[in-house]
C-alpha cells in the first residue's frame, strides 16, 4: 500500500522530451512507482488533466532571518515559495546570509519548515565577521585568512553548497580577494555564485569578470539574476560573452526572474551616485514599498531621505526592458529563479509569482518558452547545478517534492502594490512525501528539511 497514489497525471519525462500520463506511488519520502497502478494507497490524489511536476527548486532566493517566537511564525519568504510550488530553496545568495549557516540550518532540523533549504556561505557576512564594516574598503591579508577559515568550516563541517559573492554590494572587494577565498577549498567541487560587480553600461565587462573567476579557479559560476545585470539594453552582448565562455569550457550558467524591475535595499551600494545615469533611468522610477512612503514613486528629495533614514527599505527600480528579460530566460544556459526576498511581507511580486508566470505567460499565454524546457530550467538543470541526485524529476528513487498545476489557470496573482497575494492553478504541492499545499492553501508548513552538500 502506498502512503500517497497520485492517479492519472501528466507526468514529463525530461530524458524523451515528452509528457506521458501515469499514476505515482509514494511511501514515506520517496516516489516509489511511476507507471499505470492500480494498487491501494493511504491518499488518492486525482491528477486528471493536471501536471505532475517535480518541486521547483530556486537556485536563487534569500532567507529570512528565523528565531523561534511565542505566537510568530518565524518563516516569510518560505511561506510564499510553497505557494507557487517551490519545494528546494537555496539561500545565502549575493554574499548575504541573515545568520550564521550553521545556526540557519540547525534550526530546520528543529522546526521543520515550508521548504527544503539548501545554502550558500557569503562573502559579504563573512567580511562582516571579520570586521570589515566599511563596505568600501580592501580586507586585509589577515581578514581573508579568517574568512579562509570560516570558508573551510562552513562548506567542509556544514554542508553549505559553494560561496557566494555580492560584487555590487561590497565595492572594496577585490579580485585577488575573490580568487584566494575560492582557492582556499582547493580542488573540491563546490557551485560558486556572484552578484555581478556592475550592471547595464558596465555589465558586460562585470560578466567578463565573473567567467575569469571560474576560469582561474576551475569552479562552477552560476551568475546571478542576469536579467538586472544587462537588461538594459546588453542583453544580446551579456548572453554572447557566456555561450563563447562555455564554447571553450569553461562552466558558466546563470539565473533571471521574468521581471522589468529588480529590488533591494535603498541603503545600498547599488543607488551610489552615478547610478542613474548608468541605468538611464530617473527618480520616478524608483517604487518605496514600506510606510510611510508606500506606493510612493521618488522624488529627488524623498530619495535622498528615505537612503538616509530607511537605509533597509527595500525599492523596486523599474530600469530594465520586458524583451530582454524574455532573451535570458530563453537561453538554454539561463535558469529561472525569484531573487525573492520580503521585508515584513513588502517587496517584489516575484517572491510570490516567479514560476507561475514563467508557466503562465511565458509558455502557455505568449507562447515563447517550450513547456517542457521551461519546466526543466525549473526543476532537473538547477539539481543538477546543485549535485541535487534526488531531486528534479518524476523518477523511482527520486524525492518526493512534487507540485501538481493546471496548466490551462496557473497563474501569477502578485502585482507591485500587493507583492505576496499567491498564484491561481497550483492544486498541491507535496515536500518530502507529505502534502504542503492542497487548493492553493497551505496544509502542513514544516515538512521541509535543512540540504547539506553531498547529502541531497
Amino acid at each position: 500500500m502506498y502512503d500517497i497514489l497520485i492517479k492519472e497525471g501528466i507526468i514529463v519525462d525530461f530524458e524523451k522530451n515528452q509528457t506521458l500520463i501515469g499514476d505515482i506511488g509514494i511511501n514515506r519520502n520517496k516516489i516509489t512507482f511511476v507507471g499505470q497502478c492500480s494498487s491501494p494507497a493511504k491518499k488518492v490524489i486525482d491528477a486528471s488533466g493536471k501536471v505532475v511536476s517535480p518541486g521547483f527548486i530556486d537556485i536563487h532566493m534569500h532567507e529570512e532571518k528565523v528565531k523561534k517566537a511565542k505566537n510568530i511564525d518565524p518563516y516569510d519568504i518560505a511561506n510564499y515559495m510553497i505557494l507557487m510550488g517551490v519545494t528546494t530553496g537555496i539561500a545565502g545568495n549575493c554574499g548575504d546570509n541573515y545568520q550564521g549557516i550553521r545556526d540557519f540550518l540547525n534550526f530546520i532540523d528543529r522546526n521543520g519548515s515550508p521548504i527544503n533549504y539548501m545554502t550558500f556561505v557569503g562573502q559579504n557576512y563573512l567580511r562582516n565577521i571579520v570586521g570589515i564594516e566599511d563596505r568600501y574598503r580592501r580586507a586585509t591579508s589577515h581578514q581573508i585568512d579568517k574568512m579562509k577559515q570560516l570558508i573551510l568550516e562552513g562548506i567542509f563541517d556544514i554542508g553549505a553548497v559553494g560561496i557566494s559573492f555580492g560584487l555590487e554590494y561590497s565595492p572594496g572587494v577585490t579580485f585577488e580577494e575573490i580568487i584566494e577565498l575560492c582557492e582556499s577549498v582547493g580542488k573540491e567541487d563546490i557551485l560558486l555564485a556572484a552578484h555581478y560587480r556592475k550592471d547595464a553600461n558596465k555589465g558586460v565587462e562585470s560578466i567578463r569578470e565573473l567567467i575569469n573567476i571560474s576560469k582561474i579557479t576551475g569552479k562552477p559560476m552560476q551568475i546571478s539574476h542576469i536579467g538586472s545585470c544587462v537588461g538594459f539594453g546588453n542583453m544580446k552582448e551579456g548572453l554572447n560573452e557566456i555561450e563563447k565562455a562555455i564554447a571553450k569550457g569553461v562552466d558558466i550558467a546563470a539565473d533571471c526572474y521574468p521581471y522589468n524591475a529588480f529590488s533591494t535595499r535603498i541603503g545600498s551600494a547599488v543607488f551610489d551616485e552615478g547610478c542613474f545615469e548608468n541605468w538611464g533611468a530617473e527618480y520616478e522610477d524608483i517604487l518605496l514599498t514600506e510606510e510611510p512612503y508606500k506606493g510612493v514613486r521618488c522624488s529627488e528629495k524623498i530619495f535622498h531621505r528615505v537612503r538616509r533614514e530607511q537605509p533597509d527599505m527595500l525599492v523596486v527600480a523599474f530600469a530594465m526592458n520586458e524583451a530582454e528579460i524574455l532573451e535570458a530566460i530563453k537561453a538554454p544556459f539561463v535558469y529561472v529563479a525569484s531573487d525573492g526576498l520580503y521585508n515584513k511581507g513588502q517587496g517584489h511580486p516575484r517572491g510570490a509569482g516567479t514560476f507561475p508566470k514563467v508557466i503562465g505567460k511565458y509558455v502557455r499565454d505568449d507562447k515563447e518558452l517550450d513547456f517542457i524546457d521551461a519546466l526543466k530550467k525549473m526543476t532537473k538543470l538547477p539539481a543538477n547545478r546543485l549535485g541535487l541526485k534526488n531531486k528534479g524529476e518524476i523518477k523511482e528513487g527520486m524525492d518526493a517534492d512534487i507540485v501538481i498545476f493546471d496548466f490551462n489557470s496557473i497563474r501569477d496573482c502578485s502585482t507591485f502594490e500587493k507583492p505576496t497575494l499567491p498564484p491561481k492553478g497550483i492544486e498541491y504541492v507535496l515536500v518530502n512525501g507529505s502534502i504542503a499545499v492542497e487548493k492553493n492553501k497551505i496544509v502542513n508548513k514544516r515538512l521541509g528539511k535543512a540540504v547539506r552538500r553531498n547529502n541531497s
